[in-house]
């Protein structure tokens, strides 16, 4: 099967294309691709639309190979702006593709749709999904059925085909998108002038029935007339735009043609391809390999399957115009290079007759055109200001963060150090007084009182001999020298009632 699903099933179970404009949308599911009744939220689902080529604007541009690739996304929006003449009070959906090439600058596609468009069409779609993964430009589409090796990537290909609301001619080469044209000509819009030439609106459902059936060779007199009149039109329109191409791309000629519907292959299509465009033509309706309850699925949504599963592999590899994805999207730039232009050609062209106001007009002309620079590079520094204002108002708010965090780490510090101190340093009186009786007892020195207070020991001494008293205390300062800072005995005296000398030993412990 060519559908590669071993990287898709780690991530999403499901694959849900629709196409927004007719609210027809089909699930992929088990090798099995059919209409879906009702559209769901469910987070197992990746959701894959398209949009009209009617309803996007595209450019190609080239940057050199030099500009680093942090600045290129910003790059390709300024060009956007410029190349499109867009108006600079409005955001646009701005996205791009890098053609594959090997020459000294880098060529991009870039792929500009309106929001408002996008919201009146795909609104009602989020507010059932919450979410559409990938909303693909329609001509791009086709390079899915050169990465599944479905069509071979070499020659020149054109793809026209018809959907209910657009009709659209595309040109592929090497595998490679290269050229894009809506025509007048959508089934919604053929079936309206058939209904011009006859004078009259016939039913919409017999029109279709016979243009999917039966064609340009339908035997039916007055739709044949009518649809050859009508086809002719629209294969004379084909074959300028082939021309237009032909001559703006440097292409010799057009290896291949596909032509399709959304309603189905059209009969006798073939014939005026040869008639107008001197090109056989082949019915754009492939033999996929997946399970299907219908006799005939409008090809974009099979093409939408595929690129779902290309887009899932390698984001990078498609043109994703969704407002409404999982992650936030981004914002956009704007220029005045057209406006600049067209003051510029009324100018010179209302200055002509009026010969001793050139020079006056000319210097209008030239600081209208500063200030309007000067405008949008005011507009672009004033951007900047405001990103780095708000980028310090950040670093305020964390150095404040930082210095409460310090407090509370050096409040948690000193605790921990104090609770060390106490656990590991924490001098036992219990062993202390253990060591004094054992050292007392070596030098035959008895204790008649003790008192302990903080680290100061005093001791009421009893021997037989004060000289033990002089050598015990000896004993005790060699020993524990490290240990007390200071030990002296403050009065040695006899007895009187017995032989006994008693002395008041301090002992200060570090």
């Amino acid at each position: 099967m060519f559908l590669k699903k071993s990287s898709s099933e780690s991530t999403v179970k499901n694959v849900v294309t629709l196409n927004a404009y007719t609210d027809k949308s089909y699930a992929f599911k088990n090798d099995l691709f059919k209409p879906l009744d009702k559209l769901t939220y469910n987070t197992s689902n990746f959701i894959t639309s398209y949009v009209n080529n009617k309803d996007i604007i595209t450019t190609t541009v080239h940057l050199s190979r030099s500009i680093p690739e942090e600045d290129i996304a910003d790059i390709l929006d300024i060009k956007a702006y410029e190349e499109l003449g867009l108006d600079q009070a409005n955001t646009y959906i701005i996205s791009s593709i890098e053609v594959e090439s090997a020459g000294e600058e880098r060529e991009y596609h870039i792929f500009v749709a309106e929001p408002e468009s996008l919201d009146e069409l795909y609104l009602p779609v989020k507010e059932q999904t919450k979410y559409i993964d990938l909303l693909v430009p329609a001509p791009l589409l086709y390079k899915s059925l050169y990465t599944k090796e479905i069509l071979q990537d070499n020659g020149t290909h054109c793809f026209v085909y018809f959907t209910q609301n657009d009709a659209f001619v595309t040109i592929y080469t090497n595998g490679q998108y290269l050229y894009s044209k809506s025509v007048e000509y959508s089934l919604e819009q053929i079936y309206d002038k058939y209904c011009e030439s006859i004078g009259e609106k016939v039913d919409e459902k017999e029109f279709y029935t016979i243009l999917e059936s039966e064609g340009l060779k339908t035997t039916n007199n007055d739709y044949q007339q009518s649809f050859m009149k009508i086809f002719a039109e629209v294969f004379i329109t084909i074959n300028d735009i082939i021309i237009y191409a032909k001559r703006a791309f440097n292409l010799d000629t057009i290896d291949q043609m596909f032509i399709g519907s959304e309603k189905g292959p059209i009969i006798g299509l073939d014939d005026y391809s040869q008639n107008y465009l001197g090109l056989h033509s082949s019915d754009f309706n492939f033999n996929y390999n997946v399970s299907n309850e219908e006799w005939y699925t409008d090809q974009l949504q099979y093409l939408m399957l595929l690129s779902s599963f290309d887009y899932m592999e390698d984001e990078s590899s498609l043109v994703n115009l969704t407002m409404y994805p999982r992650p936030p999207s981004f914002v956009n730039r704007a220029s005045g290079q057209f406006i600049i232009s067209t003051f510029a050609a009324i100018s010179l062209s209302l200055a002509y007759p009026l010969v001793y106001l050139v020079g006056s007009y000319v210097n209008d002309a030239k600081i209208y055109a500063l200030t309007i620079e000067n405008n949008k590079l005011t507009a672009e520094s004033n951007k900047y200001k405001k990103i780095l204002n708000e980028k310090k108002t950040q670093i305020k708010g964390l150095d404040e963060k930082i210095k409460v965090l310090s407090t509370k780490y050096d409040g948690k510090a000193k605790t921990l150090t104090s609770i060390y101190d106490k656990k590991v340093n924490y001098r036992l009186k219990s062993g202390t007084f253990h060591i004094v009786a054992e050292e007392l007892d070596q030098f035959d020195v008895n204790v008649d009182k003790l008192k302990s207070e903080n680290d100061t020991l005093w001791l009421s001494l009893v021997s037989t001999d004060d000289r033990k008293f002089t050598e015990v205390i000896k004993y005790m300062s060699d020993t524990h020298f490290d240990e007390i800072t200071e030990i002296d005995i403050e009065k040695i005296q006899k007895d009187p009632g017995s032989n006994y000398y008693k002395g008041l030993l301090k002992v200060e412990l570090k």
